[in-house]
């Protein structure tokens, strides 16, 4: 007797994007509010700022080497129950954190609480893509991905007012209450599709995989502090680029690997993956950049900072699910396209910013860069999870998390380092680019403009060359029909 296929209740979606919604955006913005609150922990917990400030990166690192794993493992456990726990977890993680009596608990706990995050991320758009219809995949693919940007840019916002009114432990008591009812919630309303059964794990893959992104990962946060010269960095990221390599031939092997690294043959997901990185990467370096201009060179408070800044996320906000419904009428890549003309134009009027450029002048930078990044992302993340097979949906969405954060830490270490050098240049001798003189600083931001705008440049003329392919191919089909 055969089991009849699982039927999805598409009347409860909107319970099920709440659900995920509210994980989604919790570990996005727990990756970025705490930044503003280490000079407090520092002091109130007696520890040096070097050392406080692996709260940050230990977050980051255990979310982005665990996501790929377990988006595998939802494939095949099923992605309910993992979510489910994830949720529980990072809820009582960030508890623990909370009531951290040391800073060597509080990094542990960060690590505790980041492993139920990597289970929220890793199967987030996953859930989502099972819960809508296709019809309706690309509007609530861009509200979840408004959520992760919007998280991503208002972290430091929220805890700069959490720190000052009450204590930087707030910033993650907070998390409680949405925390148990996303738990409730996701245990309620998320289905719970039944996973093919006879599926194995890749061990050694997984390993592999951890390692060498660990090592990659770690040396990127340390070239922050000592710089991509240094023996450390460079050994940590030549072992981590390694790894990656013998990862890819221990996949090319196993009958059942991690990655199925046919799924590359496709040239479009390839696109939709490699583009998606170059926009996160690009955007994180200019959010890092942009408040040491504003407060350095221009003068602004760092209220002024905030309100300068807002309209870029509350732009991203708005545009994505727009986007991402426009996408499900006339197909994704077009949409797409639309939102790199955007970013490419947003990155090339940074060349517009002077040392003495009025405070206004960069709401014309930042609200189109968000504009962009909410009518690209969208109609991507559903090109991408629209590729996936049903077995696949779990590991696919993990792949679009990796991307999201190898691309933030490489874009923020990467054009960190280039804009010091830049500053050291214009100014005409070694110098620490936070205290050099404003006209440096300008001109090296203007530098990294100009990279941005190239790296979107190249983003558009691939994403132009996919459109032009997915036209050829549908134009083919229906010839030979």
């Amino acid at each position: 007797m055969t089991t009849p296929p699982f039927t999805i209740d598409y009347s409860r979606k909107w319970h099920v994007m709440v659900a995920t919604g509210s994980g989604i955006f919790l570990g996005t913005i727990d990756a970025s509010i705490v930044n503003v609150a280490l000079p407090t922990m520092a002091d109130e917990l007696n520890t040096s700022f070097a050392a406080v400030q692996w709260v940050v990166v230990a977050y980051i690192l255990t979310l982005a080497t665990l996501t790929l794993s377990v988006g595998r493992l939802g494939d095949m456990l099923g992605k309910k129950p993992i979510y489910t726990a994830g949720f529980a977890a990072f809820t009582f993680g960030s508890v623990l954190c909370g009531l951290a009596p040391s800073i060597g608990w509080l990094i542990g706990f960060r690590v505790a609480q980041a492993i139920g995050a990597s289970m929220l991320f890793a199967l987030g758009m996953a859930i989502i893509t099972q819960a809508f219809p296709p019809s309706e995949r690309g509007r609530a693919l861009g509200i979840s991905g408004a959520l992760v940007s919007v998280g991503i840019v208002i972290g430091p916002t929220v805890g700069g007012f959490i720190v000052d009114q009450w204590s930087w432990r707030w910033i993650f008591f907070v998390n409680l209450p949405i925390g148990i009812f996303g738990t409730i919630a996701a245990h309620r309303f998320v289905p719970d599709v039944p996973p093919p059964g006879g599926q194995r794990f890749d061990f050694l893959g997984a390993g592999v995989f951890f390692a060498g992104l660990l090592s990659f990962m770690l040396g990127l946060s340390l070239a922050q502090s000592r710089g991509f010269g240094s023996q450390v960095v460079v050994t940590l990221l030549v072992v981590g680029l390694a790894a990656i390599f013998v990862f890819a031939q221990i996949e090319r092997r196993v009958p059942q690997p991690m990655v199925d690294l046919t799924l590359f043959r496709n040239r479009l997901l390839t696109i939709n993956l490699l583009t998606g990185w170059m926009t996160f990467f690009a955007i994180s370096g200019l959010f890092i950049l942009v408040p040491f201009y504003l407060e350095q060179t221009l003068g602004a408070s760092p209220r002024e900072v905030g309100l300068l800044i807002a309209p870029a996320p509350l732009l991203l906000g708005l545009s994505a699910p727009i986007s991402g419904s426009f996408s499900d009428r006339v197909g994704p890549r077009r949409v797409l396209v639309l939102g790199l003309v955007v970013l490419v134009g947003a990155y090339a009027m940074i060349q517009f910013l002077q040392e003495d450029s009025p405070l206004w002048m960069i709401v014309l930078v930042m609200a189109p860069a968000g504009l962009g990044m909410g009518i690209f992302q969208s109609p991507n993340n559903s090109a991408v999870m629209g590729s996936a097979t049903a077995e696949r949906l779990g590991v696919t969405s993990a792949m679009l998390g990796l991307t999201r954060n190898t691309g933030q830490l490489t874009g923020i270490a990467v054009l960190g380092a280039l804009w010091a050098l830049r500053v050291s240049h214009h100014y005409g001798a070694t110098v620490d680019a936070q205290t050099a003189p404003g006209f440096a600083q300008a001109a090296a931001l203007r530098d990294v403009g100009w990279v941005n705008t190239g790296l979107m440049a190249i983003a558009l003329a691939l994403s132009v060359w996919g459109l032009a392919e997915e036209r050829r191919a549908a134009s083919a089909a229906r010839a030979g029909r």
